[in-house]
């Protein structure tokens, strides 16, 4: 009897093994060839689902926007207080830091190999819209720069936790955040 094969999750899996992998060794550094061994696939097979390491990029970036969004709303419940969400998303991304900064050195070096590509790119758009979506409605702020400047402080102290900077803490810059929104919307 042929074995039954759910292709989709079949698919994730393969996504969610290759984010290791490129997480690991750079999305510069590592061929479609290189992804299939180490994933335990054929080459044939990863062409199969995915056309190109970039496809294969693309896909994965879908998905952990997706993933994401759905892991940190149900993780953080409906607090009523500005601060207690701003607590709340600070507190997600600190305890997840590990993971988002593997993303986030991930996202720079596709920008460094393809830099048109994060201006142009309809899936990459989307997905950044859908986590300003997301952190805009769970928030409950519908300033747009408002939005993008808690994304931009969560990345910048991404990035400087990332180069050594273990001093800063999320969450003082979360109550320090929530303190001048707070200040700001009243």
């Amino acid at each position: 009897m042929p074995k039954i094969v759910d292709h989709d999750q079949y698919r994730k899996e393969l996504l969610m093994k290759s984010f290791d992998l490129f997480a690991q060794k750079g999305y510069s550094s590592i061929t479609m060839r290189q992804l299939a061994q180490e994933v335990g696939v054929s080459t044939g097979t990863l062409y199969h689902y995915f056309p190109s390491k970039e496809a294969l990029f693309l896909q994965l970036v879908e998905e952990l926007t997706q993933q994401d969004i759905l892991n940190f709303l149900a993780e953080a419940g409906n607090p009523p207080t500005l601060a207690e969400r701003i607590e709340t998303l600070f507190n997600f991304i600190a305890k997840n830091e590990d993971y988002f900064g593997k993303q986030t050195l991930l996202w720079v070096d596709f920008h460094q190999q393809n830099p048109s590509e994060l201006m142009n790119n309809e899936t990459l758009k989307q997905a950044d819209e859908q986590s300003i979506q997301a952190i805009a409605d769970y928030l409950r702020i519908s300033d747009r720069a408002l939005v993008d400047y808690v994304l931009n402080l969560l990345y910048g102290l991404l990035l400087r936790r990332i180069f050594g900077d273990k001093t800063l803490s999320f969450k003082q810059q979360g109550t320090l955040l929530s303190k001048m929104l707070t200040a700001y919307l009243d």
